[in-house]
């Protein structure tokens, strides 16, 4: 496939599943059984061999990803996979296409060297040494907070309560940042290849040292060079003029190396580990000179890109690849392409700015951000004795119903004046800002024009405000107001869902009649190490945006397309117009099948009038309850501090350091209730419907009420897995969740010993136009997600079973026992004799 456009693929047996055999069979029967089979699945008497599947023949992905694994299991046919269906869409073409192909041999296919079994007193033992750490931990803060509050309440007027507040902030700031670094020289050393099992005292100290680095305030900094100095500080070979902006923090920062002038965008995982049948794997991801890493990419363990070489965005190399020198891959796994990834040139950043937006950077965090969170509440209560009242009320006052009532007014006033205040600074000040940002124009890094950028990015996406509106008619006027060109809008009440995001609204153009899914991120900023420019970034008319998608400033596509879940949206060659994509590298499917349309007739005319008036006043409610649930918790929360400060006088710091613990432990049980009361009256279950049928509101609501933000506290403990199954998922025994997504918790079911990596999701529903689609999805016992797939919905994954780093194993597929599939979208993919992927 190496640099064929979309649309002019043709069939190439060294892409499709594991080598086989010759068949046998002649072709004209192999067009038989296929036929048959298919009509089975159609419920018809026959169906012609020249028929179109989708067009003709009515059938959708769901059901011909039913056919695919029928044709795997049996011997006697060459196995069939869903890019081969799209690529041959006839039971001639694709008879005639896999004639080359043998089936397998009936063998089972070897199963994979697990670790040494894990009982279940290990499981409990590894949870309990996590608790006591995480105590000790938060003993120890609320040791340091205390003092320091003490002494800068000791102060006399409002100069000498901030000078102590920069002073203690500092103090506690370094403290903060320098305590994560010394744990992981004293508990890990030097980190080198190796294999952990998972539940093992030796996971324990991973544990530890995973969660403090990526709680060190320092992560705040990404995309700043002390940034850098964080990952050098932690082991990790860092050349000069290095920049990095994804989130994602590595932990084994001894096996990694990036050479000089290189640079990692955005939303990219390159952790330096992976967890898979029941062991922790550290390994090696190596990058050479003025590399470049896109958007939304994986980089596996064992992994490399050579001085000047580029991977594209929503692409990932899987263990053993290695970019070569100067050449330019993409796909997931990657293969070698045409396009350019580096499309704005160099700027002169050198050290001294570096160093001097560093300094300046770091000022601004002692002198301003950290005095205002340390003594600002010391001031604030200096100043209104009302609030100390509220605060540390005296045992009376917690006996008094005038003190709760108070209470609940103060909380109604801050919790909905901060809504207020948010959305008006959110309308006003990145406007100001991006008049001095001209589009198109080369700036350099870490100057005044990357500061107004950043500040404009971090205000305009607020997840807080995007969850409100999302998945309603609110969501357009939204975001109109933060500044996207929405053309004309055609209202359908889920023209966007409840997580979009952006470098720039001032530039984000979605064309009329476009309804885009959750994970929209519209990348309408270039970097390179040096440099950034932004650029306008359009999505045209009457387009269906799936889930998870990275949509560059060059993206060739227009009018009429419908972009699957976790598509590439191909940056060269011509404009797709009229057609679906599929993929990474993305190929072309279908714009639609005859099942999708079953409600078009409720998209216009007299149903829509009547209907999206009856959405509206549902998705109305619907951000009532949200904005009632989380004001609900910060008053609960408001109260469980002023207990607390009651209770300081007689038991010391040990009431501070109980209060964290219990705010995180009432965090849980009040979702968990929230997400119980939401469903209690309409359980979760498979739906086929159309977005104006009130089931699918109720799904609006399950998604937007409850909070999942608090589960990530949990990543990588026992404890996540007990939340877990309150939610409803139906889970097994000693499964290890690193930090995966459920977003129908009670219609997944996940076997024992499972891995799920960090940033994989399990997703039981799909939108396409007006239709929703959901369906449960079973992950049988010892089975592995690797780091950031996605599972759709309706597949079954049976025992023991790998799915590799970044792959889309689409809807209604079938893994078999033991098998290794991979890629976007999966299928079964060879491996080394060491199991490691390719």
């Amino acid at each position: 496939m190496v640099g064929k456009p979309v649309g002019t693929l043709t069939f190439d047996p060294a892409e499709s599943t594991t080598d086989r055999e010759r068949l046998t069979v002649p072709a004209v029967g192999v067009e038989s059984v296929l036929a048959a089979e298919l009509a089975d699945l159609l419920h018809v008497g026959q169906v012609a061999v020249d028929s179109h599947f989708f067009n003709e023949l009515g059938a959708d992905s769901m059901v011909m990803a039913h056919f695919c694994a029928r044709i795997r299991k049996r011997a006697d046919l060459p196995p069939v996979s869903m890019k081969d269906v799209y690529r041959h869409p006839t039971i001639r073409s694709l008879a005639a296409a896999r004639a080359d192909s043998a089936p397998a041999p009936p063998a089972e296919p070897p199963a994979p060297t697990p670790a040494a079994p894990t009982n279940t007193a290990q499981y409990v033992r590894c949870g309990a040494l996590q608790l006591l750490a995480f105590l000790g931990y938060s003993y120890l803060v609320a040791l340091v907070t205390v003092r320091g509050y003490d002494w800068i309440s000791a102060g006399s007027g409002v100069l000498d309560v901030y000078l102590r507040s920069v002073l203690f902030g500092t103090a506690g700031f370094l403290f903060l940042c320098g305590f994560p670094i010394v744990a992981k020289w004293t508990l890990i050393g030097r980190w080198t290849p190796r294999r952990i099992r998972i539940w093992s005292p030796d996971y324990v100290r991973f544990w530890m040292v995973k969660t403090l680095i990526r709680s060190d305030p320092l992560v705040l900094f990404v995309g700043s060079p002390l940034y850098s100095l964080y990952l050098k500080a932690l082991g990790a070979k860092i050349g000069k003029g290095v920049t990095v902006f994804s989130r994602n923090v590595p932990v084994c920062t001894d096996l990694l190396a990036l050479g000089d002038g290189t640079v990692v965008r955005k939303d990219s995982f390159f952790l330096c580990y992976r967890a898979q049948a029941g062991l922790i794997q550290t390994g090696p991801v190596t990058l050479g000179k003025h590399a470049v890493v896109s958007e939304a990419t994986v980089l596996d363990i064992g992994t490399s890109l050579g001085d000047g070489a580029q991977l594209g965005h929503a692409s990932s190399l899987h263990s053993g690849q290695a970019v070569p020198d100067g050449e330019h891959w993409h796909g997931s796994p990657a293969r070698r392409a045409e396009a350019d990834y580096e499309v704005v040139g160099p700027a002169r950043c050198g050290s001294l700015r570096r160093a001097l937006h560093s300094v300046l950077h770091l000022l601004a965090v002692l002198l301003l951000y950290v005095p205002l969170a340390v003594g600002g509440v010391g001031i604030l209560l200096a100043q209104a004795p009302q609030l100390a009242a509220t605060l540390e009320p005296g045992p009376a006052a917690l006996t008094s119903l005038t003190f709760y009532v108070e209470a609940l007014a103060a909380s109604l006033v801050l919790f909905f004046g901060a809504v207020l205040v948010g959305l008006v600074v959110m309308a006003t000040v990145p406007r100001l800002l991006h008049r001095t940002i001209t589009p198109g124009k080369v700036y350099p890094l870490y100057g005044f024009h990357y500061g107004a950028h950043r500040v404009i990015t971090l205000l305009t996406n607020r997840r807080f405000l995007t969850q409100l509106f999302g998945d309603s008619s609110g969501i357009v006027h939204y975001l109109r107001r933060l500044g996207y060109d929405l053309s004309r809008v055609e209202q359908t009440g889920s023209n966007f869902g409840t997580a979009v995001k952006h470098e720039t609204p001032f530039l984000s153009s979605v064309g009329s009649g476009t309804m885009v899914a959750d994970g929209l991120s519209i990348n309408n900023a270039d970097f390179s190490s040096t440099s950034f420019r932004v650029a306008r970034t359009s999505i045209g008319a009457r387009n269906f945006l799936g889930n998870r998608i990275a949509y560059p400033t060059r993206g060739r596509t227009g009018d009429n397309c419908l972009l699957a879940t976790k598509v590439m949206v191909p940056v060269d060659g011509k404009v797709r117009e009229g057609v679906g994509l599929l993929g990474s590298p993305s190929f072309e499917i279908p714009r639609s099948v005859l099942r999708d349309s079953s409600f078009d007739e409720l998209k216009s005319g007299e149903e829509l009038r009547r209907r999206l008036p009856a959405k509206n006043r549902h998705n109305a409610a619907t951000m009532a309850w949200y904005l009632l649930v989380r004001w609900l918790y910060f008053f609960l929360v408001s109260l469980l501090v002023s207990v607390a400060a009651e209770l300081y006088e007689p038991f010391g710091t040990t009431a501070i350091a109980l209060a964290n613990v219990l705010v995180i432990l009432f965090s849980a049980v009040y979702f968990v209730l929230v997400e119980r009361a939401v469903t209690a009256l309409h359980p979760l279950g498979p739906l086929f419907c159309s977005i104006y049928d009130l089931r699918f509101w109720r799904r609006e609501r399950f998604w937007k009420v409850p909070s999942e933000t608090y589960v990530r506290i949990f990543n990588g403990t026992p404890f996540k897995n007990l939340i877990w199954r309150l939610q409803g998922v139906r889970l097994g025994k000693r499964v290890f969740d690193d930090g995966c997504a459920l977003t129908e918790r009670s219609m997944v079911a996940i076997g024992d010993d499972c891995t799920l990596n960090m940033g994989s999701v399990i997703q039981c529903h799909s939108q396409e136009d007006g239709t929703f689609k959901s369906d449960r999805t079973a992950v049988g016992s010892g089975c592995t997600l690797g780091v950031g797939a996605l599972v759709h919905y309706g597949v079954t994954i049976d025992e023991g079973a790998v799915l590799a780093p970044d792959s889309f194993l689409m809807k209604g597929e079938t893994v078999p026992r033991h098998a290794r599939w991979g890629g976007n979208p999966a299928r079964e993919s060879g491996r080394s004799e060491g199991g490691e992927w390719r």
